[in-house]
């Protein structure tokens, strides 16, 4: 018994020099690394075949590369020091990948160590290379390379490191996440101490499920996964870590289904005429699946359990519509319904449509409002005292039926005589403690309803919504019009913004109106909103998807375009610094027809309902991801009439940008979009850490390559849990889910 557990401290397996102390400092601090079982769970990212070279198709400057590859040449290069004013050598040589070649250059005081490393590097030699690509001379070089000679060197004089890890090299050379004087080899060597030092592991899956679903241990698995023989056990260890992630996140979840299926509230049958006289009014019909949909959510309100779902749709499927007949058939049973939104832009307009759509039914109390009508209230945070007080007491007296706002509902002294339902809308915008602090206003728990217009794959809904059921619009209500969606590739063709506004100008003499929208407010800002500025290659290195330079701006582009190739026509902005009172009335403006074009942040990212608004324009479009870009698009076409939407960008082709924009470009279906936003970034950036009640990344699934794996995972966890409610049987894996749980529940507090 060596003393050493996965809660001992990192530096026990590192060792007691300054250099080891050194690297321990680093693996904390920047890795976050402080157990043993930290690193233990420090997984490779990748893996190279140490056989042939490394295919290497693209280059990017500042990126971190590490390839095996083959010495084509080497020479040592005298030089006068500058500092010593000795001789110096260099020692250049030229590698090999399955791609472009690379020079590297090591330097060396003496003659001596200039001929060692130049025999290391004799040509026909190959090697592990690491260090960050540059060009010099239009030759593309590794900067300040790492290595470890797969091949014999003179004397074998390699550090303990590397003749470590070339002794114990297999056919797949694992690559770490590194940091500072951190090596990738490093890593290797000290997991492999680490892995024959510690005195037990936790065994987290039972010995049934591991056989069941054809599983290895926890030590083979971490032996496998950390030091591959071949792809086969690789592939084995990386089936059990998947499956015992996704049995954990299914645990929590199903657990919280059961409790929350296990609580009590009051039925919402109705009772009232406001529902049934809203419909009667509607001038259109519903679509299957909006009708579909309202008979379970009426047959869920009329439960003893709370209902707790998620709907999710199309941009333009009717979602609002579905939420709002809901929050009617609540008021109709003597209840109050609440719609809370993420902004005031959005809280406004949901507040101007639902008393739109219902006419004489939101004049409560008011002469000539029918006599089944409701109060239809709004609240938000730049509402003066006095406006407040009112809203607050019809809330607290039950006189508002219906009440919309944003985060000031969430707030203390907020109160409501009788809330019987809650609707979230673009949830992914709220925490789940957010949301719990608006449920805990009821006196009993009222029914919730989330909704999202960023489709959700069925395996992501499973994953990080597990504890929701999902109802899912998808066709599109009559008056939908096309959208035509074109990249506009400035770097091939700078004449082409021209176009761009000309094509403006042509919408707007039709008697149309037209979205500009840019990442930023002025020219020193960040972006505003959630944009994503970097896509990642396969190294993990980052990569600016656009050129250097400024990107377009609200305050800076609208004066230029008024009074360049847009004057003439009614120009306004509007952006996230701007006085509410002001977005209001921008909003109202242009919702009326005052305002021809509209430059804008993503602002008017949801919720912004302008029928006469054909076009957008989306400057530095690379700067989305793809849903948000779905989502800006949306806002066109929305009231029969053909839209246009133009990417304009400076990406490259061939770039992972330019592959986002061109898919966007090639489909209008959200849930196809869904999908390869997925495969081309990982779930937590496209889900955002605030809509999930786990931790923002997944370590070792991904939803979409790994769906069946996360099918048989959320069936074992009901049949488990079925059998043994407290996991009693499975103790290691009980603490799992605890702390899963907890560590949800934190994040959660943490956003709120």
């Amino acid at each position: 018994m060596t003393g050493i557990n996965l809660d001992s401290p990192i530096a026990t397996v590192l060792g007691g020099s300054k250099k080891d102390t050194s690297k321990a400092k680093a693996l904390q601090e920047r890795l976050g690394m402080r157990t043993v079982g930290d690193l233990l769970w420090h997984f490779p990212r990748r893996y190279l075949p140490t056989g042939e070279p490394t295919n290497v198709e693209t280059l990017v400057e500042g990126q971190m590369l590490t390839v095996v590859a083959d010495v084509l040449s080497s020479r040592i290069a005298p030089y006068q020091d500058r500092r010593t004013q000795r001789t110096a050598y260099r020692v250049e040589a030229v590698i090999k990948t399955d791609g472009p070649a690379l020079r590297l250059t090591t330097f060396a005081k003496s003659k001596h160590v200039a001929d060692w490393q130049a025999e290391r590097l004799v040509p026909g030699a190959k090697g592990v290379f690491t260090g960050k690509v540059n060009k010099f001379n239009n030759n593309w070089q590794l900067a300040h390379p790492q290595m470890i000679m797969l091949t014999d060197e003179p004397g074998d004089a390699r550090t303990e490191s590397a003749l470590a890890m070339a002794e114990g090299l297999k056919s797949l050379f694992p690559i770490y996440s590194v940091t500072g004087p951190v090596e990738t080899w490093d890593i290797q060597r000290v997991i492999s101490f680490a892995l024959t030092v510690v005195d037990e592991i936790p065994e987290v899956l039972p010995e049934p499920v591991r056989a069941e679903h054809r599983l290895v241990d926890v030590h083979t698995a971490l032996r496998w996964i950390h030091s591959p023989d071949d792809q086969a056990q690789l592939g084995a260890a990386r089936k059990r870590f998947r499956f015992e992630e996704a049995l954990i996140t299914q645990l929590v979840l199903a657990r919280r289904r059961a409790v929350h299926r296990a609580l009590g509230t009051v039925p919402r049958a109705g009772g009232g005429g406001l529902l049934q006289a809203f419909d009667a009014s509607l001038p259109f019909t519903l679509t299957q699946g909006q009708q579909e949909i309202g008979e379970v959510l009426e047959e869920e309100l009329a439960g003893t359990h709370p209902m707790n779902r998620l709907l999710q749709g199309e941009v333009g499927s009717g979602k609002t519509l579905v939420a709002l007949r809901a929050m009617l058939r609540v008021v109709d049973s003597g209840g109050q319904a609440v719609l809370l939104a993420p902004t005031e832009v959005l809280a406004q307009q949901h507040h101007r449509s639902i008393t739109a759509m219902l006419g004489p039914l939101a004049e409560g109390g008011l002469l000539g409002g029918s006599e089944h009508a409701t109060v239809v209230d709004v609240l938000t945070g730049s509402m003066t005292k006095g406006q407040r007080r009112e809203v607050l007491l019809r809330m607290a007296s039950g006189e508002s039926g219906l009440v919309i706002g944003t985060h000031a509902l969430l707030e203390e002294h907020v109160s409501f005589a009788d809330l019987g339902l809650v609707v979230v809308d673009e949830q992914h915008r709220f925490g789940v403690e957010q949301r719990a602090a608006l449920v805990d206003k009821a006196e009993k728990p009222p029914h919730v309803l989330v909704m999202t217009a960023t489709p959700i794959p069925r395996t992501v809904a499973m994953t990080v919504f597990g504890d929701l059921e999902v109802s899912t619009l998808r066709e599109l209500p009559a008056g939908r019009a096309p959208i035509q969606t074109n990249v506009v590739a400035l770097k091939d063709h700078p004449a082409w913004i021209s176009r761009v506004w000309e094509r403006v100008r042509e919408e707007v003499a039709k008697g149309h109106q037209a979205y500009v929208v840019c990442p930023r407010i002025s020219g020193n800002d960040e972006e505003e909103g959630q944009v994503d500025q970097f896509d990642v290659d396969s190294e993990g290195a980052e990569i600016q998807a656009t050129p250097e330079g400024q990107l377009a701006a609200v305050e800076e582009l609208a004066p230029q375009l008024a009074a360049g190739p847009l004057a003439g026509l009614r120009v306004e902005v509007l952006h996230g610094r701007m006085a509410p009172e002001d977005k209001d009335r921008v909003m109202r403006a242009f919702a009326a027809g005052s305002i021809d074009v509209l430059v804008s942040t993503t602002v008017i990212e949801v919720g912004v309902d302008v029928a006469n608004a054909t076009a957008m324009v989306l400057m530095e479009a690379d700067r989305f991801g793809v849903s948000q870009l779905h989502q800006l698009r949306g806002r066109v076409g929305r009231g029969g009439l053909p839209g246009l939407c133009l990417l304009v960008s400076h990406c490259d082709l061939g770039t992972p940008a330019r592959e986002r924009l061109d898919a966007v470009a090639a489909t209008t279906d959200g849930f196809e979009l869904s999908e390869i936003d997925l495969e081309q970034r990982h779930e937590g950036d496209v889900l955002g850490a605030g809509q999930s009640g786990f931790r923002s990344s997944l370590r070792h699934l991904r939803v979409v390559r790994d769906a069946k794996v996360i099918v048989a995972a959320r069936d074992a966890a009901e049949r488990m849990l079925a059998d043994d409610p407290t996991l009693a049987d499975a103790p290691h894996l009980a603490v799992e889910v605890d702390e899963l749980d907890r560590a949800s529940q934190s994040d959660f507090m943490e956003r709120s």
